[in-house]
């Protein structure tokens, strides 16, 4: 990791900074500056190794296999895929206007890769409980054990 302290700025400096670096539109520029508006300005940058996310191996497997799971069962792609968060990720009841429903406590889109994997295990083992044979994935590059 690499951290750089750039001192003193004036707030022009920052801000110009902030949309530049962050891609900060006109519509969060307001909070923003209400954040720094009286702060003792600097700005400190960190490039550090972003954690891989799944791979795009893990998304083609998982998609095909839920949607022919689904199918099996007589599920949509998205009904299946709701089932299997909540299976992988746990679930809450929710209270809406039209009733009870049940929630993964993840997303998908939140998943590290060893996470993703757990949520690939978690379709092969509903699937061979039901008797629908789901095969396992090719290796690594499509588990993302690495994690």
């Amino acid at each position: 990791m690499i951290t750089y302290h750039i001192h003193p700025m004036s707030h022009d400096e920052v801000m110009d900074l902030l949309r530049l670096l962050a891609k900060i539109d006109d519509s969060k520029m307001d909070e923003v500056t209400y954040l720094i508006k009286n702060a003792d300005l600097g700005v400190k940058v960190v490039v550090d190794k972003i954690k891989r996310q799944r791979t795009r191996q893990q998304e083609n497997y998982y998609h095909k296999w839920v949607t022919e799971f689904g199918k099996f069962c007589g599920m949509t792609h998205d009904e299946m895929h709701e089932e299997m968060l909540c299976r992988a990720y746990g679930s809450e009841d929710v209270n809406t206007r039209l009733g009870y429903k049940r929630r993964p406590l993840k997303r998908s889109s939140q998943a590290n890769r060893a996470k993703y994997a757990e949520l690939i295990d978690t379709l092969i083992i509903t699937a061979a409980e039901l008797g629908f044979a789901v095969p396992e994935p090719k290796g690594e590059e499509d588990e993302g054990q690495d994690g």
